[in-house]
C-alpha cells in the first residue's frame, strides 16, 4: 500500500487517546466502533483519494456522499479579493454534511484560504487536517484553547465555525442548535472581521435525537451522539440540502450594547430566520 495514505485506524486512534489504558477496551466493543463509523467503507475512499487534501478532497467527499447543493444567496459572498477576512458562522444540523459542503464551496470561493475549528479527532482525517485547527477542551490543549484559537483569527484565513460546538439536537420536537457560543463574537470584534450567518437544511436520524437526549438525561459527560454522526451521514448520503447565505454583519455591530453572549444568540437567530 502506498505508504503515503492515511486510512482510518480505530485501534490506533484509542491507543493514542488512552495510552496504556486502550488493553481494558473490550474487543466486541472495538469491532462494533470500526463498524458504525464505516471503518472499512471510508478507507476504500481514503484509499482512492490518496494524497489529496484542502478542499479538492472536500469536493470529493460531496461526490462520494452524493449531495446535492442548493445555494441561495451567493451573491451575498464577500468577494475574495476585497483584502479583508471573515467569520463565516453556521447552524449544525448534521455534524458531517455540513462542515464538508461549507467548506468545499467557501473554499472554492476563497482559494483554500479557509480554516475550521473542530474537534482533535478530525485530524486523523489526512485530506481535511490542513484546514483545521483542532479543538480538544479537555486536557493539555485544554489550557492553550486561548491561544489556539487567538492563532486562528490571527491567520490570513477565513474562518469556518459552528458557535454551538455540538450538532443541533432536537427538543419539545424542534431540530435547532444548543444555545451558540460567544467565542466568534468577541475574537471577530478583536481581528476586525465581519461574520456572514450561513443557514444549512437537514436533520438526522430519530435514533440520534433519542440518543442524545438520553445522555443528557443520564448526566453523561461524554458525547455518546458523537460516535453515531458517521453512521449518520451514510444514512444521509443522495440527499439534497440547501444553504442559505446572509448578508455580512459588519463586526463594529456588536458593540457593548449587548453582551458577546447576547450578540451570539441574536446572530443565531438571523440564522434561523433565514
Amino acid at each position: 500500500m502506498n505508504e503515503h495514505i492515511h486510512l482510518i485506524d480505530i485501534d490506533k486512534v484509542l491507543s493514542s487517546k488512552l495510552g496504556r489504558k486502550e488493553r481494558f477496551v473490550p474487543r466486541f466493543l472495538v469491532n462494533w466502533l470500526k463498524k458504525i463509523i464505516h471503518q472499512d467503507e471510508i478507507n476504500e475512499f481514503l484509499t482512492r483519494e490518496g494524497d489529496k487534501q484542502g478542499v479538492e478532497w472536500l469536493w470529493d467527499c460531496v461526490e462520494f456522499l452524493d449531495m446535492q447543493l442548493n445555494i441561495e444567496g451567493i451573491e451575498n459572498l464577500p468577494s475574495a479579493t476585497d483584502g479583508k477576512l471573515y467569520t463565516f458562522v453556521s447552524n449544525h444540523p448534521l455534524g458531517g454534511q455540513d462542515g464538508v459542503a461549507l467548506g468545499a464551496v467557501l473554499g472554492k470561493h476563497y482559494n483554500g484560504r479557509i480554516k475550521y475549528l473542530v474537534n482533535d479527532l478530525l485530524m486523523n482525517l489526512y485530506g481535511l487536517a490542513p484546514l483545521c485547527i483542532p479543538i480538544n477542551k479537555t486536557g493539555r490543549q485544554g489550557r492553550n484553547f486561548p491561544a489556539i484559537v487567538k492563532a486562528g483569527f490571527d491567520s490570513k484565513d477565513n474562518m469556518i465555525m459552528f458557535p454551538a460546538g455540538l450538532c443541533s439536537r432536537k427538543q419539545n420536537g424542534v431540530i435547532r442548535d444548543l444555545p451558540w457560543q460567544k467565542t466568534f463574537v468577541v475574537k471577530s470584534v478583536e481581528t476586525h472581521r465581519d461574520v456572514v450567518p450561513i443557514f444549512f437544511s437537514g436533520n438526522n436520524s430519530q435514533k440520534f435525537y433519542n440518543i442524545a437526549n438520553w445522555c443528557k438525561r443520564l448526566g453523561l459527560k461524554f458525547n455518546v451522539a458523537m460516535l453515531f454522526l458517521v453512521d449518520e451521514m451514510f444514512k444521509n448520503r443522495h440527499k439534497t440540502f440547501t444553504i442559505k447565505i446572509g448578508k455580512p454583519i459588519p463586526w463594529q455591530q456588536f458593540d457593548k450594547t449587548k453582551k458577546p453572549l447576547q450578540w451570539a444568540a441574536w446572530v443565531q437567530d438571523r440564522v434561523y430566520e433565514l
